[in-house]
């Protein structure tokens, strides 16, 4: 129900007084501390000499790599190589073209070799029709989970109708899927509660996918023991800028998580803070969002180990966010959640660009110069307008990371 004029006042002023009250906590100093560096040699800052390393050649990532051998990752073999690993993809009834595409692509690109089961995720029951054409796309073992309604549904402590007040802001503000409830359900979901879903409770990595992506290399090593082999955290393909009016206070809410000296702990000494506050490519992007570079990890590409979400420095995290209500009063996304918390309270160098791995989700790719890859152009950012390249965040990654 729409509210009156009154009304509407009076939650324009709260929230004046909600934006005044961060500004005076931000004046209280919190000890954020980014980690030292080596030599300029190798962080350069020199933005204007940013040459796309997806145009050399790239190679894969170092040895020990685990291979087919054999049978060893026959998908009826009960002593293979595989560990406990899923691919996973919260995917609706109607979205099964979609759907299809993708697991065609890493199937054949990848996981016809390795046969890591698939686990599929829904607010709904599934549809036969669903369970006959996927588990058709694959040898591997297949899984239909239900998500509980107390994960899915709006958290008793948000107010319906400032959501729809506060979506009407973000709508003026172009902020896309700002009425969407559901997509507001499927970010609180994919930040701080798939994992917690007890059909993954025996798993410890995972590779997300989405319907309607494309995967464009041959993959020819075991990419869940890569991870576990170096003893890496997270991998991405793609790194981009947010919209910095979908979460304005979501850096505000992580400084005042921080302020406490028992949550201020937990970030990792070899954090990636500069890169969380980097004010130099995209100082409005900063400005607007109060402080976050709005940088994050392209989340509908990521192959995680989930002991980092089920840590205490990322449970305390999202519950503290949660509570604060900005996935629903703002557009919280997943991605920028998960990357803050990768960047504060991981070690940086913990943290995967999959290079090798040829990807695509409308309107960006991870195209690289390899004889593995067909179907893509090497080098190429996005096929949408110019003005998109702008978006592509990995500069910053790489000055002030690297390209580990």
């Amino acid at each position: 129900m729409a509210l009156s004029r009154p009304v509407r006042v009076l939650a324009a002023i709260a929230a004046l007084l909600f934006i005044f009250s961060i500004l005076q906590m931000l004046r209280t100093p919190v000890k954020l501390t980014p980690p030292s560096f080596g030599s300029s040699k190798d962080n350069p800052k020199d933005q204007d000499a940013w040459r796309d390393p997806n145009l050399d050649p790239a190679d894969e990532p170092s040895e020990p790599l685990r291979r087919v051998d054999g049978d060893n990752y026959s998908p009826n073999n009960p002593n293979s190589d595989r560990i406990n690993a899923t691919i996973l993809s919260l995917v609706r009834n109607s979205e099964l073209p979609q759907l299809l595409m993708s697991m065609r692509d890493l199937e054949r690109t990848f996981n016809s070799k390795f046969n890591y089961p698939w686990t599929f995720f829904n607010d709904e029951p599934f549809t036969e029709e669903f369970k006959r054409r996927t588990s058709a796309e694959t040898a591997a073992q297949v899984r239909y989970e239900q998500i509980p309604k107390e994960h899915w549904e709006v958290p008793s402590w948000i107010n319906m109708d400032l959501f729809e007040e506060s979506a009407n802001i973000l709508k003026e503000q172009d902020v896309q899927y700002a009425h969407m409830l559901s997509y507001h359900q499927m970010c609180r979901w994919n930040s701080g509660l798939f994992y917690k879903h007890p059909a993954l409770a025996d798993y410890r990595y995972y590779w997300r996918v989405e319907p309607n992506v494309h995967f464009f290399c041959d993959i020819d090593y075991d990419v869940f023991r890569f991870m576990e082999d170096h003893n890496k955290t997270y991998g991405f393909t793609i790194n981009l800028y947010d919209s910095p009016e979908s979460l304005p206070t979501l850096w505000p809410e992580t400084i005042k998580f921080l302020a406490s000296d028992a949550n201020n702990k937990l970030m990792h000494p070899e954090n990636a803070m500069l890169w969380l506050q980097d004010k130099e490519r995209r100082p409005k992007h900063n400005e607007k969002a109060n402080g976050y570079s709005t940088c994050h990890f392209w989340s509908n590409f990521e192959i995680g180990d989930m002991e980092f979400w089920r840590s205490e420095a990322y449970e305390k995290y999202f519950e503290h966010l949660d509570r604060a209500g900005g996935f629903f009063y703002e557009r919280w996304g997943d991605a920028p959640v998960h990357s803050i918390a990768l960047g504060l309270f991981e070690d940086r160098n913990r943290i995967h660009w999959f290079r090798d791995i040829g990807y695509q989700h409308i309107p960006f790719f991870n195209c690289p110069n390899s004889p593995k890859c067909k179907g893509c152009v090497t080098g190429r950012f996005t096929d949408g307008e110019a003005w998109l390249n702008k978006e592509d965040c990995r500069p910053n990654w790489f000055k002030y990371v690297g390209m580990n």
